[in-house]
């Protein structure tokens, strides 16, 4: 009925998607140009049991990925049959251990937020419970981070595993020699057999159980979520990079088929494995991008974000403001996690649009700040940047990025690209899409933001260079703020 009533025949078929991520997960349903034609989405829920701790029900998270894909699928007026391959990505580093023989969890999700891994790092054993401990003994506990723990609901207990990507952001998987690490595990007292087994990102990982959907659909890629997003941006060259702006800002360079060894912090991962061939990316992070807009908008220094570019174009500049993105420490180059969120430079002319201005202004400068550590270690030449997130709606910020960097940024039409990268590996993987080539061919850019004036010009003394290095200086007097992180 729903074929009908949208002109398609009953033999098309379409590829569904599901990425859940730190506050949503939303699926689409994409059709060969790549367009969405159905959509859903629903919070997730996280927890704070105690100070520091982070965490998410199993369950409220298993009925939600199961709402949207039934959601979106209802959304399209198409038919639950007519989805030929299942793809899904993740948040990363977020974990749980289960009973393999009943499913049920020994406790709820760990997510990549929560603080408490200090003290899972000097006993993993003291914080382990009693069943835990037995399960661990006795060989009837799996570990996994969240698309391992769906792949065994969807198969009804049938699949124990993940793929590289997700492996290698784990900090117990070894990039280098593509394996779970021994050293790391016997240092952390993990036993590798509760460990999943390790695919490529292009895999068959099984059929979704006829009882979940209705219908046995082919659960085609799983993948991790910013790894995903570089997929779904073709950033598939050496060089390529793409600039993730959401409650975090995740910086990635494509640097080919060797990982990166950085001094200074940026992360080696697994990009994709797709048959023979790997993909690695060196990844830069600062936390707190969106959470620093959102904080502004709680104090009400506006009332809805779209306001914001406005605001900050509102005045010349912050008035010799300064402000501190780190709510969560500082990562890379700087990597002070005892560092303090901050305002500098406050003075009695300053106003609410100032402060604005001096927020949007900062998180472009963390940008400059992970790109100049990217282009100082990978020695790579740049040969595309692609941003997506919700942040990158805010043309200011986009703008004097593209300023500070000295290159040309594009912005795509759409920006669940996480989503639509996992959508393009379990193409790939049925044939529903031939080629990587024929996978750009199908991108759209809403926006191309060239640089002003030229990175050489900057350098010798552009508009911001004296702006830049003040804001470095409180940079620095806000690091060792806390005694403890």
């Amino acid at each position: 009925m729903g074929t009908q009533r949208n002109g398609f025949s009953k033999r098309e078929s379409f590829i569904l998607s599901v990425d859940v991520g730190t506050t949503s997960i939303r699926c689409h349903v994409y059709d060969k140009s790549a367009s969405i034609r159905g959509s859903c989405s629903t919070k997730v829920s996280l927890l704070y049991p105690r100070p520091g701790w982070v965490e998410i029900d199993p369950e409220d998270l298993w009925k939600g990925f199961v709402t949207v894909v039934k959601g979106a699928v209802q959304d399209s007026g198409l038919r639950m049959c007519q989805m030929e391959s299942l793809g899904i990505s993740t948040q990363r580093a977020t974990f749980i251990t289960w009973d393999r023989n009943t499913g049920r969890p020994f406790h709820n999700f760990i997510t990549w937020q929560d603080l408490r891994a200090a003290d899972l790092v000097r006993s993993w054993n003291r914080s382990c419970t009693m069943k835990l401990r037995q399960a661990v003994e006795d060989g009837s506990c799996y570990f996994g981070t969240i698309d391992t723990w769906l792949l065994y609901k969807l198969t009804k207990g049938l699949v124990h595993a993940t793929d590289y990507s997700n492996a290698s952001a784990t900090a117990i998987f070894d990039s280098y020699q593509m394996c779970w690490s021994g050293f790391i595990c016997s240092l952390l007292s993990i036993p590798p057999s509760i460990l999943p087994s390790v695919q490529d990102t292009s895999h068959k990982f099984g059929t979704c159980d006829p009882s979940v959907f209705g219908v046995p659909i082919p659960i085609m890629s799983v993948m991790a979520d910013q790894q995903a997003a570089m997929f779904g941006e073709c950033c598939f060259d050496v060089g390529d990079v793409k600039i993730t702006m959401g409650t975090g800002t995740f910086m990635d360079i494509n640097t080919g088929n060797k990982p990166h060894t950085s001094v200074a912090g940026l992360y080696p991962l697994v990009g994709w494995k797709i048959g023979a061939d790997v993909v690695y990316l060196a990844e830069g992070n600062a936390a707190g991008t969106g959470a620093a807009i959102k904080w502004a908008q709680d104090l009400e220094f506006f009332s809805d974000v779209k306001e914001t570019e406005a605001i900050a174009t509102s005045v010349e500049d912050s008035d010799g403001v300064y402000f501190v993105p780190s709510f969560s420490g500082l990562q890379a180059p700087l990597n002070d996690p005892k560092a303090c969120a901050s305002f500098m430079g406050l003075k009695p002319s300053t106003t609410k649009s100032h402060l604005v201005r001096a927020i949007l202004e900062s998180i472009a400068f963390r940008n400059k700040q992970l790109f100049e550590v990217m282009l100082r270690e990978t020695r790579i030449p740049i040969t595309k940047i692609r941003a997506d997130g919700g942040v990158c709606t805010n043309n200011f910020i986009m703008q004097l990025t593209a300023d500070l960097l000295g290159h040309k940024i594009e912005r795509p039409n759409h920006f669940d690209m996480s989503c639509l990268g996992a959508a393009f590996v379990a193409g790939l993987g049925t044939g529903y899409w031939r080629s990587q080539e024929e996978l750009k061919k199908l991108l759209t850019t809403d926006q191309h933001f060239l640089p002003r004036r030229s990175k050489a010009d900057f350098d010798r003394g552009g508009s911001y260079r004296g702006v830049l290095q003040s804001w470095e200086r409180a940079l620095q007097r806000s690091m060792h703020w806390y005694s403890q992180p």
